[in-house]
């Protein structure tokens, strides 16, 4: 997420579907109010003066569990131990720093990684203690003190200090992504360690109070000692060893670009945290590479793994009807994704020049027929999307009233008359029948004509200077099948007017780089996330001042009416007027006009061998099958004396 330098999700589905409960980012964007209202609140955290201490973290104050809580209410507190969850991931790696500027990183590798405080995936904005058993904050959150738990021990038998948080937190400063470096860099002005246990976050008094607490608490934290062993280990630099973590899996071993495996710690210091109760449940995670998604799902019919999130709507709707699955070893599960839909889609870059008038990109945007897309290539199986937070009660509709009006209207002369008046921006429809809608074709012909690009030499739109209206969208050879015929019939469609447009497949490595430079004209991307409160991650993702060098930023957008949302946004005092403001945010994203959005998909499209079993109401954001799915031990041996296992 955007202000985390780390997590512990796999994969998930770029077209995740909303439900009614939506999730915040992780850790970057919580709902914040006035301190007043923490201070009020008895039985969640207690006030001393103007000093908060607490064991979680919320700016609402409202933290569902208690300190004395057993477990998480969605796990099951006495899943068995035991068995292998083995995946599968396609390309190649080489690296397994996940922190690297350069290289491709290995998957899973932040597994091995424990962070002061982790969010709950049942809750928006709550945060609770894990190396941290308490943390205590004045009211106007200018500092924030975090009290480590003294049994918390590095996986070399060290123990996690205050010393090794500060640390961590400058490596980050010092060398992470330079979206993460700048943003938290004008956050945090001091970090010091008090005692062994004790650390102290100090931040800048002219920056917004929210999401500094959960930022600088969900750093992951490394062994101090262990980089400072061997100065060649750096962040920023790809390598294969493996800083020395505290998390509850090791790296047991790897073959570059075939598999990577970790097991889970006998010795984790964290195994009976009321947090972790019911969690981490498998012996062994084991990663199986594959050249691309075809031959990784060969190798599930195969048995070469057991645990498959599918992505591909065509193989969901066609390929799911080989032997094991009919003869009941595998089991084909839709699960309702409580999450919100990732704004994924066409990106433009908008260093671009020729992407510099939005009436351009509006015409562009008319060659790319989703209907046609979802009926023939996605089986009918997705939604249409408009919005940044599609289905929430954020979704913008019609034209502004009420508290968004009013909200709006306080911004001044940035906000455009016609964002007042006007409905707000919605995916244009195209007819499902054949590909090239020719109505849409043709306006788009004539808003290009009228835009100064009409069709010259070599039946290619040209401008004044004879320049061509050119379009790279490279994209990496290992996605799945349905999004790759996505990309090139949309690159189709552009041709068919004139447009010089030509999609791009290259390695994974080489789109890695590519991606992080943004080089390239047009992207398909999933980088942009949904939203339900604010703080620093907007700016990152849509914000100007890190537009140019921003990985979550893949457009480059920099537009002062998005800035003024955001910075009013960090003023709101209420849940009410937050969600005024992030309502307008959603209007004016869609206003600007940067994404041609795609669809979203409501379910996880999950498929397992018979032996893994779940809880019975799985958080709403979150498939959970890294950390709260276990192996059920005799499914699991009645399937291998069947042979259906490897």
């Amino acid at each position: 997420m955007p202000t985390q330098p780390g997590g512990r999700a796999l994969i998930k589905r770029p077209r995740a579907a909303a439900r009614a409960r939506v999730a915040d980012f992780r850790p970057g964007l919580l709902a914040l109010t006035a301190g007043a209202v923490l201070l009020a609140l008895a039985g969640v955290a207690r006030a001393e003066g103007d000093v908060v201490k607490s064991h979680g973290y919320s700016y609402f104050g409202n933290l569902d569990y208690p300190a004395d809580y057993p477990h998480l209410n969605y796990v099951n507190p006495d899943a068995p131990k035991g068995g292998e969850l083995s995946l599968a991931a396609s390309g190649t790696f080489d690296s397994l720093n996940p922190y690297s500027r350069k290289g491709r990183p290995g998957a899973l590798t932040t597994l091995q990684y424990d962070q002061l405080i982790e969010s709950t995936d049942d809750s928006v904005g709550q945060y609770y203690g894990v190396l941290a058993e308490s943390l205590e904050y004045d009211a106007g959150r200018n500092y924030v003190i975090f009290h480590l738990r003294p049994e918390a021990r590095f996986w070399d038998g060290t123990p996690v200090t205050a010393a090794d948080v500060v640390y961590s937190h400058r490596l980050f400063i010092e060398q992470g992504l330079p979206s993460y470096a700048q943003a938290v860099g004008r956050m945090v002005t001091g970090a010091e360690a008090l005692d062994d246990h004790t650390v102290k976050f100090t931040f800048a008094p002219d920056v917004t109070r929210r999401s500094l607490i959960e930022t600088v608490g969900s750093t992951p934290v490394f062994s101090k000692a262990w980089f400072e062993a061997d100065e060649s280990r750096r962040l920023d630099e790809p390598r294969l060893e493996v800083a020395v973590g505290s998390g509850p899996y090791k790296l047991d071993s790897y073959d570059i670009n075939r598999r990577i495996v970790y097991t889970r710690r006998d010795d984790y210091w964290g195994k009976d945290l009321p947090f972790n109760r019911g969690k981490h449940n498998y012996d062994r995670i084991r990663i199986e590479y594959f050249a691309d998604q075809t031959a990784a799902f060969e190798g599930f019919k195969a048995g070469e793994y057991t645990m498959r999130v599918e992505s591909d709507p065509k193989l969901w709707a066609t390929g799911y009807d080989f032997p094991k699955l009919e003869q009941g070893f595998v089991v084909r599960d839709e699960i309702i994704d409580g999450s919100p839909p990732n704004p994924s889609g066409f990106v433009y870059n908008l260093g671009k020049p020729q992407f510099a008038d939005k009436t351009v990109r509006q015409a562009l945007a008319l060659a790319f027929n989703f209907e046609w897309v979802n009926e023939s290539l996605m089986f009918s199986l997705n939604a249409a999307r408009s919005s940044f937070v599609q289905d929430t009660h954020l979704e913008a509709k019609g034209t502004p009233v009420g508290a968004e009006l009013a909200f709006l209207q306080g911004l001044g002369e940035v906000v455009p008359a016609e964002l007042l008046t006007e409905p707000v921006v919605t995916a244009h429809s195209s007819k499902s029948e054949r590909l090239n809608d020719r109505r849409n074709l043709r306006m788009a012909s004539r808003m290009l004509d009228e835009a100064g690009w009409p069709v010259g030499e070599g039946n290619l739109r040209r401008n004044a200077e004879g320049q061509t209206l050119r379009i790279e969208l490279p994209y990496p050879s290992n996605i799945d099948a349905s999004t790759a015929t996505m990309i090139e019939t949309f690159v189709q469609n552009l041709q068919s007017i004139g447009v010089d447009a030509r999609a791009d497949k290259v390695d994974p490595a080489q789109y890695t780089l590519r991606s992080r430079e943004r080089d390239y004209d047009m992207v398909y991307s999933t980088r942009y996330g949904s939203f339900l409160s604010t703080g620093g991650g907007l700016s990152q993702m849509y914000g100007s001042q890190e537009a140019a060098f921003s990985l979550f930023n893949p457009a480059g957008l920099a537009s002062p009416l998005v800035d003024a949302i955001i910075e009013a946004s960090f003023e709101t005092t209420t849940q009410e007027e937050q969600d005024a403001a992030l309502m307008a945010l959603d209007r004016a994203l869609r206003y600007e006009f940067f994404v041609i959005p795609d669809g979203y998909v409501a379910h996880y499209w999950t498929a397992y061998y018979d032996m893994y079993e779940y809880p019975a109401a799985l958080p709403p954001f979150n498939l959970g099958y890294l950390d709260l799915w276990w192996i059920n031990a005799d499914k699991a041996a009645a399937l291998k004396a069947k042979g259906a296992l490897r």
